[in-house]
């Protein structure tokens, strides 16, 4: 069954190439590969994805890990509700993301994209700090991205 996805897709900073419908989509894919993994239990899931500068991405960061830079992905995990909602915020910094993509050599959107899914993963409870746990998050990753026509992003160019 495929889970109903509620998002909020809010913009600190402008970026066309990532118009809401295609945050959406990446994230209904990773709401869907995570379902079929069964990893976490839920029905649904309330998100939102806010799209930000360097200087709010490294308040966030600063404020809420400890950390004085701007990050690529930042998310905040709520849990699965006893209703089997899961809850989510995902704040992804533009140009960081745009700065990872050049050096990397990856196309803009294929590193959103990643990005996207990435930061949906962990708002269901996927991580990666150990490495049984990184290994199953980046292979679910990957797969997801395959699919999109996308390669390994953890393999470099």
């Amino acid at each position: 069954m495929k889970p109903d996805l509620s998002l909020s897709v809010q913009y600190g900073v402008q970026e066309d190439r990532l118009p809401r419908w295609r945050l959406r989509r990446w994230a209904e894919r990773a709401l869907a590969g995570a379902a079929e993994d069964g990893l976490v239990a839920f029905s649904a899931a309330e998100l939102s994805l806010r799209l930000v500068g360097a200087a709010e991405g490294r308040r966030l960061n600063r404020d809420f890990r400890g950390r004085d830079y701007a990050t690529n992905v930042l998310t905040f995990e709520y849990g699965v509700d006893p209703l089997g909602v899961a809850r989510g915020d995902i704040v992804m910094c533009v140009p960081v993301l745009a700065r990872e993509a050049r050096e990397q050599r990856k196309a803009l959107l294929d590193h959103a994209a990643h990005l996207t899914i990435h930061g949906v993963l962990h708002s269901l409870g996927y991580d990666h700090i150990k490495a049984r746990d990184a290994k199953r998050m980046e292979a679910l990753e990957t797969s997801l991205l395959s699919a999109m026509g996308i390669a390994d992003p953890y393999v470099a160019p």
